[in-house]
């Protein structure tokens, strides 16, 4: 963790592959190898002797000349040296510029042919200082206040539940009296007299240090091929990587504890699951941004046990009414003969409602009247969410001094990316070319100034249209795949009805909806890696300028590829299945031949539960977690393969037994940003809200999802990524307005899904519009149509049939007219009635809904009552604080001025005396009396 003198810490760390130069004899001296081109250049080399092209030569560095000494031996670069020689020259300017820039820094000696080597900086005190000044970090002064709690009733229950979960709560140390908070101010040298500074090596973290280090590599750039920072160096291969290094090893046998070790203690590991986060610690070691994404998972995970308890209740109350449900009954009843309409042409027969009891029992487990209380209350709940995370999102940036972080101050730090630098620079050397081509004349600096500025519009139209054609292509495929997964279900199906199998035949509904949930999880988990990376390709030939325009860009293409890709199959279930079947004598058919698959005699609302539920446990139990587990490690394992195989086996005396800590965190993979870890999770919380109606299981199974991600996500931050740099983010972004939206679309969906997909209305509406004698008998008679079967086309008739001379009528599913009627086969009056309550029901639950949400987002403020009230008092104790301060530095000049003034009385000797007075006092105070009046004027 330290230089070599065990003082200095390192603060962050550059890695680099450094490759000495091949030599060969220039042709004509002996060799006999031929010339490399004029791509090659030439140096001069004291000493040694000639080797073959693939041996490598060790040199002292810095002994080539373009002459050399008589005896010199010339050496010819190829194209790898030369590029290697440009790699070294940029760093060895890079690492002066960082000297110059105040930073120290230590190297290891280059000691093999080729290899691994690590730059490692520190930065002294006055560095630290100067640079915390300038970013405005927040540093806590010598001034504590208290913080004053709610009394009443509130407090008491605050306390009775800190008693409960306190074998929940993790074992961390708190940093002095919970009651107390340190009053922050942005870091001044000027009033270095306010800040609690015991030890000027500890007084700014290891997170605080490693950021002002990452800021001053940002900044710091170098004339060779204009590079402007170490983002671009990286992306150049001038440097492999740059990170700040973790505090130690996480395990061990040592004693020696750690913040590192405690998080992976207390929070990184899956025996701890049933503890709160230390979200504070957190903060501190991984930043801001970091903190809130895991504040953020705990709260959305503790909001999933009541949502678990309500969904579960509604499943009971399914089950357990499953017996009094008339409908099912009279389905499943053998005496009521309901002999249905054929399911394909030719080779099905007609068969008994009765067969579908199974569907029907099942169907009832979540279409019943308590779904539709409990999709009322989820859109409430998510409401209350969010609404409960912006008051949670305050009362953290009180305590973690964020609520003075303004707009300008992020935008100050923001630096640009590599990429656009780099498409910048062509775009200026591509007009330079252009105008000296046209002109003889030089450019002046004025005209290269006014060149530079950036990129326009223009040059980003490929980009955009890019981005048009493609984000558009993409949707079109995860529409085709839908389409594809379809055609498979009526192939099948009808391929199935073939089959001289009694059993296969029988279950030939269950073996093919099976089959395709299945393929379409699988189409769904490749699809979403693709659009992953296509995603990122896309923004990048966009060129955005900042990582923070980068990430927005990004996020908002990921989602929206995504969410399609992911709830399209379930779209289409719930809203499109069974409703373009035609009836029976005018079926819609596909690829002439095969009809359009309907629902199954319950409805597709059950369909709908069995696609919603595999592919949202698929993609959890898969893609959340396997992959997440998996991936990192194979990637560790490539990397070390390939430092193996490209290093040679040579020994370095330098190179102490024991692995560096550089070292071990340089094996790790690199932190790529929180998009993966929100993505995933808004996937889910779609899933738990926008279809809740027909899987009330699903906050259950999101929850115990999550109590394992919160581990495995802590785990991978912990140990098996490298220290990410401490980034500070008031928000969690733009994922807050996608989470709000997905909250809003949810009644909409959910609205329709009771509507439409459920037979809510249907039965609501025979109950109290149609039914003799107010119950639900008759109900399955009610929705079923008759059909003449003399009127089925010829070449559809069931062949074979042993019920062809027995039935005259089959019954089907809908509201329509039968043969008998002047408007044979026509939408039936009780068609029109059931829709009109349907889009009814739509208007009035989601406006009801909506209301409710407004009025919970109104009831509940979103800064505490009590957060407000102490960033008010914390205002005033900083302004009485400063003029405490002023007051006692004017009456120290002011004690100064009477004690000298009293020794000039004495004479010549009284008049020195006051002079070395006064030294002193300048030398041990900063500023003057102007800049002390200035100060009390800003305060």
């Amino acid at each position: 963790m330290h230089f070599r003198d065990s003082k200095r810490k390192v603060d962050y760390v550059l890695a680099y592959h450094y490759r000495k130069r091949l030599t060969r004899h220039l042709p004509g001296v002996g060799s006999p190898e031929s010339t490399c081109g004029s791509a090659s250049s030439a140096l001069v080399s004291n000493g040694g002797t000639g080797k073959s092209r693939a041996e490598p030569r060790r040199q002292d560095g810095g002994q080539h000349a373009p002459q050399g000494p008589p005896g010199a031996e010339v050496i010819e670069l190829g194209p790898l040296d030369t590029l290697e020689e440009e790699k070294r020259l940029q760093r060895e300017e890079y690492e002066r510029n960082l000297v110059e820039a105040g930073l120290e820094i230590e190297k290891d000696p280059e000691n093999k042919s080729q290899g691994l080597s690590f730059v490692r900086i520190h930065a002294p005190w006055q560095v630290l200082s100067r640079e915390a000044e300038l970013l405005k970090i927040k540093m806590p002064t010598k001034k504590m206040y208290e913080i004053t709690e709610e009394g009443g009733i509130l407090k008491t229950l605050n306390e009775i539940w800190c008693k409960l979960t306190e074998p929940l709560q993790p074992q961390v140390p708190q940093q002095g009296n919970t009651n107390m908070k340190s009053l922050s101010y942005p870091f001044s040298r000027e009033k270095i007299y306010l800040y609690n500074i015991k030890d000027k090596d500890t007084f700014f973290d290891n997170a605080t240090r490693s950021r002002i280090v990452r800021e001053i590599l940002k900044r710091t750039s170098t004339k060779a091929r204009n590079s402007m920072g170490i983002g671009t160096l990286i992306a150049n291969n001038v440097y492999d990587a740059a990170y700040p290094l973790h505090d130690g090893e996480y395990e061990g046998q040592n004693d020696d504890m750690n913040e590192r070790k405690l998080l992976y203690r207390e929070w990184a590991r899956y025996g701890v699951f049933y503890k709160f986060q230390p979200i504070d610690l957190i903060r501190k070691y991984f930043g801001e941004k970091i903190g809130l994404y895991f504040a953020w998972l705990g709260l959305y995970t503790e909001f999933l046990i009541p949502s678990s308890v309500v969904g579960i209740i509604v499943f009971l109350y399914g089950c357990i009414t499953i017996e009094s449900d008339i409908p099912s009954k009279e389905m499943c009843d053998q005496h009521n003969a309901f002999t249905m309409c054929p399911l394909c042409d030719k080779f099905c027969d007609y068969w008994n409602l009765s067969s579908a009891c199974a569907t029907a029992r099942a169907s009832h487990l979540f279409d019943n009247p308590a779904t539709v209380l409990f999709s009322i209350f989820m859109a409430l709940w998510a409401t209350m969410f969010l609404e409960q995370w912006k008051r949670l999102q305050m009362r953290l940036s009180y305590f973690w001094d964020l609520t003075g972080l303004e707009e300008e101050e992020v935008r100050r730090q923001e630096h640009p990316r590599p990429e656009y630098e780099t498409k910048l620079l062509q775009k200026k050397l591509k007009n330079k070319n252009i105008t000296t081509e046209n002109s003889n004349e030089s450019h002046s600096p004025e005209r290269d100034e006014d060149e530079k500025e950036k990129l326009t519009w223009n040059d980003r139209v490929p980009g955009y249209a890019a981005n048009f054609g493609l984000i558009l292509f993409m949707i079109m495929l995860t529409f085709s795949a839908v389409f594809g997964v379809i055609v498979y279900r009526i192939t099948t199906a009808a391929a199935l009805s073939f089959s001289t199998n009694e059993t296969t035949k029988s279950n030939v509904r269950v073996t093919v909806t099976a089959t395709a949930v299945i393929i379409n999880l699988v189409v769904i988990l490749i699809l979403d890696e693709i659009y992953g990376a296509v995603a990122k390709w896309l923004t990048e030939i966009e060129v955005p300028k900042t990582e923070k325009t980068f990430e927005e860009r990004l996020i908002l293409k990921a989602f929206l590829l995504k969410f399609v890709n992911s709830y399209a199959p379930i779209f289409y279930v719930a809203f499109f299945k069974g409703r373009f079947v035609g009836r029976p004598g005018h079926y819609v058919y596909v690829f002439d031949g095969y009809r359009m698959e309907e629902c199954a005699p319950g409805g597709c609302l059950m369909e709908l539960c069995i696609q919603l539920s595999i592919i949202m446990l698929g993609k959890q139990l898969i893609q959340n977690n396997l992959f997440e587990i998996g991936i990192p490690k194979l990637k560790k394992l490539f990397r070390k393969l390939k430092d193996e195989r490209t290093e040679p086996k040579e020994v370095d005396t330098n190179q102490s037994k024991d692995p560096q800590q550089w070292d071990l965190d340089y094996i790790l993979e690199p932190f790529t940003g929180l998009t993966p870890e929100y993505m995933e999770m808004i996937i889910q919380f779609g899933f738990v809200t926008l279809f809740v109606a027909s899987f009330p299981l699903a906050p259950l199974f999101a929850l115990l999802n999550n109590i394992i991600e919160v581990r495995l996500d802590a785990k991978k931050f912990v140990t098996e990524l490298r220290r990410p740099d401490t980034a500070r983010a008031k928000d969690i972004g733009i994922w807050y307005n996608i989470l709000s939206g997905i909250g809003k679309l949810s009644v909409i969906i959910n609205a329709f899904v009771i509507a439409v997909t459920s037979d809510f209305i249907p039965r609501l509406m025979y109950q109290y519009a149609y039914s003799q004698n107010g119950t639900m008998h008759g109900f399955i008679n009610h929705t079923l149509s008759y059909f003449n079967v003399s009127h089925l086309k010829a070449g559809t008739q069931p062949e074979n049939s042993p019920f062809s001379q027995d039935v005259l009528f089959c019954r089907f599913k809908d509201y329509r007219e039968p043969p008998w009627s002047q408007n044979q086969y026509e939408f039936s009056k009780q068609y029109w009635a059931v829709l009109s309550a349907r889009l009814a029901f739509v208007i009035l639950f989601q406006n009801l809904v909506m209301f409710l949400s407004v009025l919970v987002d109104w009831m509940i403020p979103d800064i505490p009552k009590d957060i407000s009230e102490q960033i008010k008092k914390e205002k005033s104790v900083l302004i009485d604080f400063f003029l405490k301060e002023e007051h006692e530095k004017l009456k120290l000049i002011e004690s100064f001025i009477t004690h000298d003034k009293q020794k000039l009385k004495s004479g010549t000797k009284g008049k020195r005396i006051r002079a070395a007075s006064f030294c002193q006092f300048n030398q041990s105070q900063k500023g003057s009396f102007a800049s002390f009046s200035s100060q009390h004027t800003e305060v």
